[in-house]
């Protein structure tokens, strides 16, 4: 039952939560082991809630998740984890976790908060709105990434982050619209309903939007941004942003991936040795050059 309960909290997808380093990275501060220790610490806390919410998400989907392909293999919906201990669980995490959130920095507490306050309401409701069912993907990952403002005292982040971290969520969120919708084809609307208002094309169309969006947002960055270095290095980097955005199209429109990006990112080896080459570049630019 433990093990069951670790796997509706989904550990894979705790991978998404790393993004809280980022203002650590990006605002010179990964050497100061006190700034190093409270974010480590937020990212636990923040995999404790995230991992809360998949335990009410299929609590709340249980029905629809035995009518698709795959997730009627999850816990709940195969009937290996009891609704009542998995609530039981939830509301015990969620009281540790916010608990600690707030002892660990006020600031910090209310952004857990919120972010558990929009996801809980994607489970509820807003994950049947066409088009807002993404935003509020996306805004999970900037919450994700504004959480780790306050642990390190940021003082130069860049608004810029917040922008590129919106729209690479976005491209995931509508990759992953798309492959449900192609993988549940006819039986997509008695799994969502807001699948029932996507189409194949309107999908292609808007990760086309996404994709150029992101590349020129994270283009602005390298060079304009107040936190990077004066000589521009940074723009060394946007090669490998460009390889990963096109990698991950490929994986999701050719190879037919993108239901969970997470999955992608842990098993495709040109995209984990791109994403490694990026943040080495990176370390380097900022702390070296």
């Amino acid at each position: 039952m433990l093990i069951d309960l670790l796997k509706t909290m989904r550990p894979k997808q705790w991978v998404k939560n790393v993004v809280v380093f980022a203002p650590l990275v990006f605002d010179h501060k990964l050497g100061k082991v006190t700034y190093l220790g409270r974010t480590m610490l937020g990212l636990l806390l923040l995999c404790l809630i995230s991992g809360t919410v998949y335990i009410i998400n299929d609590l709340v989907d249980a029905e629809k998740d035995r009518q698709h392909p795959r997730k009627r293999n999850r816990p709940i919906a195969a009937g290996r984890l009891p609704p009542s201990v998995a609530l039981a669980a939830a509301a015990l995490f969620l009281l540790i976790g916010l608990l600690l959130g707030f002892w660990l920095d006020p600031a910090f507490g209310v952004i857990l908060t919120l972010y558990l306050l929009i996801q809980i309401g994607y489970s509820f409701w807003l994950k049947n709105l066409v088009i807002l069912d993404v935003f509020v993907i996306a805004a999970g990952f900037v919450l994700r990434v504004a959480a780790g403002v306050p642990l390190v005292d940021a003082e130069r982040f860049s608004p810029w982050m917040y922008i590129c971290m919106a729209l690479l969520s976005l491209l995931f969120g509508f990759a992953k619209r798309r492959h449900e919708l192609a993988l549940l084809q006819e039986n997509a609307n008695s799994h969502r309903e807001s699948l029932q208002e996507y189409s194949l094309p309107l999908l292609d169309q808007l990760l086309g939007i996404v994709s150029a969006a992101t590349l020129v947002s994270y283009a602005f960055y390298t060079f304009s941004a107040p936190n990077l270095p004066a000589n521009h290095l940074m723009m060394l980097t946007i090669p490998f942003v460009l390889y990963a955005v096109f990698r991950y199209l490929y994986l999701v429109q050719v190879k037919g991936l993108g239901g969970e990006p997470e999955e992608i990112v842990l098993h495709d080896r040109p995209l984990q040795v791109t994403v490694l080459l990026w943040a080495l570049a990176v370390v380097l630019t900022m702390y070296l050059f």
